[in-house]
């Protein structure tokens, strides 16, 4: 199956330092849903990245197609949130510890 990395922007370049109460129980929701789906076997890895430019969410995931990865991407509580997150979604080849060639 094709992997695709996804970037999850904030909507601001302080998110990660300045959450209110209801964006870090929003963003406890958006953990759960990645590593409910890790758990699955759809997500190779994810995690924040603390760039300096401005930190962002990232992750890596098995989806049969860009329609799935796309539609992966809309199910996460962030993107839900309507509270102006993106999400950048890029098909790539990852090599895990499973890759023979």
């Amino acid at each position: 199956m094709p992997h695709f990395f996804l970037k999850l922007i904030a909507p601001r370049p302080t998110f990660a330092m300045d959450l209110n109460d209801q964006e870090k129980a929003m963003m406890q929701e958006h953990f759960l849903y990645w590593k409910g789906r890790q758990e699955q076997g759809e997500v190779l890895v994810f995690g924040p990245v603390l760039d300096a430019k401005g930190p962002y969410g990232m992750g890596v995931i098995v989806a049969a197609d860009e329609a799935a990865a796309r539609a992966f991407g809309a199910g996460d509580p962030a993107m839900k949130s309507n509270s102006g997150f993106t999400c950048e979604i890029h098909p790539m080849r990852a090599v895990t510890r499973d890759t023979t060639h």
